[in-house]
């Protein structure tokens, strides 16, 4: 992991690999011209005043993540400079935007992979800024390594596998930071814990399904529980069969490797709220008996996102010790196709006692959730919110970049998304249409598992809003878009796994801790 340091030195006498500083587009009269933002005043004196004529005539613009890098001048002790744009410089005695610093920030860190450490001299305002700067330079800084560059046991002299890949940048120091002021090192500290657990998270969505698997999974969240103080109960096959947890059972009897339910229970003595966080697991969905076509299964690895961003989030919350009982419950299952494997026409017994006919096996996420959500509901939480990589009906409707927001609670919904917002990850509030539900009417069973297509993001959140409990209020986060990036890396969004969820899910557990849970 990328270290985070608060550095005392100035731009011109810190010793790195490169120096970020920040450039905008100028606005009004001045469109059009390349603005220094502030913290890069040390290094434009070092261009004798002359650094944004420098960097226009190498075509800078000052675009969101552009990054022009050029070789220090004399009056520097780092080699290089790299130029980050930040966009539109703000309105007259306005911030940059905090999403837009972490972008930049993101951006200069994919930039200087391989380097041990760069100094980053963007516009601190406050310590929110530092915290968004920090923040998006560690998960910007994020690489996931753990298969390539192994030992060629074939080869001469223990030559290396791989494709040559670099390290991550070994070492962020934040300039301007205010190293003694107490809300920087709170921001800094919180910046640490928030993006390590979703680099955490990045590496379970990253690891190939033969060595993430449920009971893998669940290893790997009962040893972090050891390590934060946080109480893991895992329920295997056995005590999933003798719970009636049929979902969860239906779900994962066609693989080789048993399906488990995983509660993360965090609390703290002074708590007067609890929050429960509810994930999707599916380790690898096949589809099932109705088995996805060629060209969709190779990223299906990634269907544990739900499980993943609560697991990180429930540590998160253990490492910044936020004055709430946050528990989490993942439900972990491999949806395969054998056997045993639960047909199109069957009827599960769900943990509910409600009664499921199976129309479409690759419907499996509403399944598993259906029985953690009635689990749950079991302890009385003051909020309940599940987060699934869950239709791809969403991804259509949203786009790739953008998680839905569905909830029994208007007010609820209302400020997941506000927080959302506020902490950079794109979202949209969207309805529970009473008029679909008949769609998933059975004629066998208490209600199927697949309704009308159209709208299909929709019914599968009234679906899973037919299994929590009375009186709790429940939002459902459809991050099917969001949860993994195919194309190329952008901002602080790597290549394939993204944490996505994390970031709100610990900001809506520090409003619930202070009392704000809307």
């Amino acid at each position: 992991m990328t270290a985070l340091t608060l550095s005392t030195a100035g731009a011109a006498t810190l010793r790195a690999d490169a120096l970020v500083v920040g450039v905008a587009k100028g606005a009004g009269s001045k469109s059009g011209d390349l603005v220094l933002a502030p913290g890069a005043e040390a290094v434009d004196k070092a261009f004798d005043g002359k650094l944004a004529s420098v960097l226009k005539a190498l075509g800078a613009a000052g675009a969101e993540g552009e990054v022009t890098k050029l070789p220090a001048p004399d009056g520097l002790k780092v080699p290089v400079v790299i130029a980050v744009g930040l966009g539109s410089v703000p309105e007259k005695d306005e911030a940059y935007d905090t999403e837009a610093l972490r972008r930049a920030a993101g951006s200069a860190a994919r930039a200087l992979t391989g380097s041990k450490k760069a100094g980053f001299a963007l516009p601190l305002a406050s310590a929110e800024d530092a915290e968004a700067v920090a923040e998006g330079a560690l998960l910007g800084a994020y690489a996931f390594t753990a298969y390539q560059g192994g030992e060629n046991k074939l080869a001469p002299k223990g030559k290396k596998n791989g494709n040559g890949a670099k390290l991550p940048l070994g070492e962020v120091a934040l300039l301007g930071a205010k190293p003694r002021d107490k809300a920087f090192k709170a921001a800094a500290e919180r910046a640490v814990a928030v993006a390590e657990e979703i680099n955490r998270a990045r590496d379970l969505i990253n690891t190939p399904p033969n060595d993430l698997y449920p009971e893998s999974f669940a290893a790997v969240a009962t040893t972090a529980g050891k390590e934060h103080g946080i109480k893991v109960q895992v329920l295997d096959e056995k005590a999933l069969v003798k719970g009636g947890f049929g979902g969860l059972l239906g779900v994962g009897q066609g693989s080789a490797h048993g399906p488990r339910l995983v509660k993360l229970a965090y609390t703290h003595p002074k708590a007067e709220k609890t929050l429960a966080l509810v994930g999707k697991g599916i380790t690898y969905d096949s589809g099932g008996i109705s088995l996805k076509p060629a060209g969709h299964n190779e990223t299906m690895k990634c269907d544990m996102s739900g499980a993943a961003a609560v697991f990180a989030t429930v540590v998160a919350a253990a490492r910044l010790g936020l004055q709430v009982n946050v528990t989490g419950w993942l439900a972990l299952a491999e949806n395969m196709p054998s056997g045993n494997a639960t047909r199109p026409g069957d009827v599960l017994r769900m943990y509910s006692g409600k009664t499921v006919e199976v129309l479409n096996t690759d419907a499996e996420g509403r399944l598993v959730l259906a029985d953690a959500l009635t689990r749950a509901s079991e302890e009385n939480p003051d909020a309940i919110v599940d987060v699934a990589t869950l239709t791809g009906a969403m991804v259509l409707a949203l786009g790739n970049r953008t998680f839905g927001i569905m909830a029994n609670d208007d007010a609820f919904r209302t400020s997941i998304h506000e927080i959302a917002e506020e902490v950079g990850e794109a979202s949209w509030p969207m309805p529970l249409p009473a008029d679909l539900r008949k769609g998933m009417d059975s004629p066998t069973a208490d209600i199927a598992n697949m309704g009308e297509r159209m709208g299909g993001g929709l019914v599968a959140g009234l679906f899973l809003q037919e299994f929590v409990g009375e009186g709790i209020a429940w939002a459902h986060l459809d991050i099917a878009g969001p949860a993994f990036h195919e194309g190329a890396p952008y901002g602080y969004t790597p290549k394939g796994g993204t944490g996505s969820a994390v970031r709100t899910l610990v900001k809506l557990a520090e409003r619930t801790a202070a009392g704000d849970l809307g």
